[in-house]
């Protein structure tokens, strides 16, 4: 996405089409599946050009969706917006309870040890199946030689406190690893 689309959230992606009257099948990224279609419109880009569409119905298909959007009435319409990723505003996005955040809250943010070794900044996170990690990376300058560092992100044990004013998170971590 361009800079100047940054409240913009991937949330989805389109797939292939799905029988002749331009039904879509649906990919969603979101933590409950069908939360997908709460979000209303969807933000679609393609070739640096953004467009709107709604939904106007869908169900579950196999094990997963199929969505007819308002402005696709055939197959071929259907076809040009096959892998397009779906997104949304960023304000669309529910206020999350005290102490929970977004994953894209944390990118950007300095990663220092409960000693005060300032590990790097998280470039992004990975899912790994049991716990996500925070992928940092290192400073210039970092004394242990580490370009990147992979950090178990668990609370308690190792993430101690994520400060969203200061833009910071606090973890129990050997800045060898």
């Amino acid at each position: 996405m361009s800079q100047e689309n940054t409240s913009y959230i991937t949330v989805g992606k389109l797939g292939a089409p799905y029988g002749i009257k331009g039904w879509l099948k649906v990919h969603s990224f979101t933590d409950d599946p069908e939360g997908i279609f709460d979000f209303s419109p969807w933000l679609i880009g393609q070739q640096g050009k953004w467009q709107t569409l709604e939904v106007v119905d869908w169900r579950r298909h196999n094990k997963g969706f199929i969505a007819k959007v308002a402005q696709v009435n055939d197959r071929d319409e259907a076809m040009a917006l096959t892998n397009a990723e779906i997104s949304v505003d960023a304000a669309q996005l529910p206020e999350l309870p005290q102490g929970e955040f977004y994953w894209r809250d944390l990118i950007g943010m300095s990663v220092i040890t409960d000693k005060g070794y300032n590990l790097g900044t998280v470039d992004d996170l990975m899912e790994t199946g049991s716990n996500d990690v925070l992928v940092v990376k290192a400073n210039k300058k970092d004394a242990f030689g580490q370009a990147e560092r992979l950090i178990p992100f668990l609370t308690d044990s190792v993430i101690k406190e994520v400060k969203h004013d200061a833009r910071e998170i606090t973890v129990d971590w050997d800045p060898g690893f």
